[in-house]
C-alpha cells in the first residue's frame, strides 16, 4: 500500500509536495517537469504569447466611440425603436489612417494606431445589467462562480517567469474578485491583485501607498536566511496537514502561495520601479500628473509586467456608467485613457512586443441609441464593440455590424463566447480542449459555446 507521501510524488495533482520538494534544489530540478506553472506548449502554433486586457467599466457607449451610424445623426430627435428620442453622438466621427477606420474624436490618440486594430462591432452578452455582465465578460457564465479569463490562460500556457504571479489585475474594482480568480482550478492559477480602485503607483520608485500595493510575507525583522528557514517550517506545518487530511486544494494552494511569494520579493519591487523609464516614455504614457497620470502609470506596469513575462495583464479605467451627463462625463473618461493607451500600442510596438501581445479593450457592454433623460444613454448588451490589436489580429479591419441605429448586432454576431474562443485561439488554444474535470463533468470558459471569428486573423 502507497503512503501519502509515495503517492504525492507519482501523481500530478500532488503539486503541495512538489512545491515543498521545490525547498532543495536537487528536488526542485528532480520535479521541474511537473511544475503546474511551468510553460505549456499551445495546442497550435500561436500568434499570441500574452494578454493585455483594457477593461473599461461601466460601459462605455459604442455609437459614441467606435461604432459610427450618421443614420442615427440623421434620425436625432425621432421616437425610437423601443420608445424615448433618438440622440446622435455628441462627439463626431472621422475616418482614421490608411484604413479609414471611423473612430471619434473622444480618441484622437488611440485613432492614429487605427492600421493596427480590429474593431468588433457585434458584440453581444447576456445581461443588460453590470454585475452579470461584468462577470460573464471575465468568466464566460453570470449563473455561477467560473475561472476567469486570465486563470484559464494560466492553466492553458503556464508562465514565463516563475518569480511572477502568471495573471495580475492592476487597480480592479472593489468587489470584482471573482473576474481574475481561479474558481475551481488550482488556486496557483489564480490572478495577483496588484491595487486597488484608487491606487496611486509611483513613478520614481516604490514609495508610498504603492510599495504596499502587493502583499507579501516579508518580516522587515528577519534576514532573508532566517526569513527562509521560517518559511521551511511553516510548509513543513503545511505538509503534515496534507498528509493528514490525503486532498486538501486549499493547502496546496498555500503551500505554492508561500513559495512565490518568497521568490517574488526579489523580482516584484524593482518591476513596479519605474524610476529609469526615460522622460520620453513617461510623456508618452501621459505620466505628467496630469488627468492621464493615473491610468498612464497603470498602463506603463502592464507593458513592464508583459515585458517580463507575465502571461495575463488586466487594467481596469472606469468609471463609463453614464445615464446622465454623458457629452461631459465620456469626454472626461477619455481623455484620462486615450493617451495612456496610444502610449501603450506605441511602446510595445517600438520594443517588438506588439506582434506576439494581444490587446484587447472593451467594457461589459454598451449603450442605447436613445436618449435617458436628454443628455445620457441607458445599458445595450445587444450590439456593442470591443477591439484588439497586434498577437495576430488583422490591422485596419471592422467585423461585423449593429444596425442602422446601433441597437443590436445584425452582421457577424460576436457573443462574449466567439470573444473568448477567439483569444484562446490566438494564444494557440483550442477552446474546446481547454478542459478541467469538476463535479464530475469537463468545463471550460466557453460551456459548450462558441466560435472562433476567423476572419479577424491576420
Amino acid at each position: 500500500m502507497f503512503s501519502r507521501r509515495e503517492a504525492l510524488r507519482s501523481v500530478s495533482a500532488g503539486f503541495g509536495y512538489l512545491a515543498f520538494a521545490g525547498l532543495s534544489s536537487a528536488a526542485a530540478a528532480k520535479e521541474a517537469s511537473v511544475n503546474p506553472l511551468a510553460p505549456k506548449a499551445p495546442h497550435f502554433p500561436a500568434r499570441a504569447k500574452r494578454v493585455i486586457f483594457l477593461c473599461m467599466q461601466g460601459g462605455p457607449s459604442h455609437v459614441d466611440t467606435f461604432d459610427y451610424k450618421p443614420q442615427l445623426v440623421a434620425d436625432h430627435g425621432k421616437r425610437g425603436r423601443y420608445g424615448g428620442q433618438l440622440l446622435k453622438s455628441p462627439f463626431e466621427f472621422r475616418q482614421r489612417g490608411e484604413s479609414g477606420l471611423w473612430i471619434s474624436d473622444l480618441f484622437p490618440e488611440v485613432a492614429r494606431h487605427a492600421d493596427q486594430m480590429t474593431l468588433i462591432r457585434s458584440m453581444q452578452c447576456d445581461q443588460p445589467v453590470h454585475p452579470g455582465a461584468m462577470t460573464q465578460m471575465h468568466t464566460g457564465t453570470a449563473q455561477f462562480i467560473r475561472p476567469s479569463l486570465g486563470a484559464w490562460t494560466l492553466y492553458g500556457l503556464g508562465t514565463e517567469n516563475d518569480s511572477l504571479p502568471g495573471s495580475v489585475s492592476l487597480s480592479p474594482q472593489s468587489g470584482t474578485a471573482r473576474n481574475y480568480g481561479s474558481s475551481f482550478l488550482p488556486a496557483i492559477y489564480a490572478g495577483t491583485k496588484v491595487g486597488g480602485p484608487s491606487a496611486r503607483f509611483a513613478s520614481r520608485g516604490m514609495t508610498g501607498a504603492s510599495s504596499q500595493s502587493v502583499p507579501d510575507i516579508k518580516n522587515p525583522k528577519l534576514s532573508k536566511t532566517a526569513q527562509r528557514r521560517q518559511l521551511d517550517f511553516i510548509q513543513t506545518l503545511n505538509e503534515q496537514k496534507l498528509e493528514h487530511d490525503l486532498v486538501n486544494p486549499g493547502v496546496e494552494g498555500v503551500i505554492e502561495s508561500y513559495e512565490l511569494a518568497f521568490r517574488m520579493q526579489d523580482v516584484m519591487p524593482d518591476l513596479m520601479d519605474t524610476s529609469g523609464e526615460s522622460e520620453s516614455t513617461l510623456a508618452m504614457y501621459g505620466v505628467d500628473g496630469g488627468p492621464t497620470d493615473s491610468f498612464g502609470k497603470q498602463c506603463l506596469l502592464a507593458r513592464r509586467f508583459a515585458e517580463a513575462g507575465v502571461r495575463f495583464i488586466e487594467v481596469t479605467h472606469g468609471n463609463w456608467d453614464q445615464h446622465v451627463r454623458l457629452s461631459t462625463d465620456h469626454k472626461t473618461r477619455a481623455e484620462e485613457c486615450d493617451k495612456p493607451i496610444a502610449g501603450l500600442l506605441q511602446d510595445l510596438s517600438d520594443r517588438g512586443l506588439l506582434e506576439d501581445t494581444l490587446v484587447i479593450w472593451g467594457g461589459e457592454f454598451g449603450r442605447t441609441p436613445a436618449a435617458q433623460g436628454t443628455d445620457g444613454r441607458n445599458h445595450n448588451n445587444k450590439g456593442y464593440t470591443t477591439w484588439m490589436a497586434g498577437g495576430g489580429v488583422k490591422g485596419g479591419f471592422s467585423y461585423g455590424a449593429t444596425d442602422e441605429h446601433g441597437y443590436e448586432a445584425v452582421e457577424n454576431p460576436c457573443h462574449i463566447h466567439d470573444w473568448h474562443a477567439t483569444i484562446l485561439h490566438l494564444l494557440g488554444l483550442d477552446h474546446e480542449r481547454l478542459t478541467y474535470q469538476y463535479a464530475g463533468r469537463d468545463f471550460r470558459l466557453t460551456d459548450v459555446h462558441g466560435t472562433v471569428a476567423k476572419d479577424i486573423l491576420a
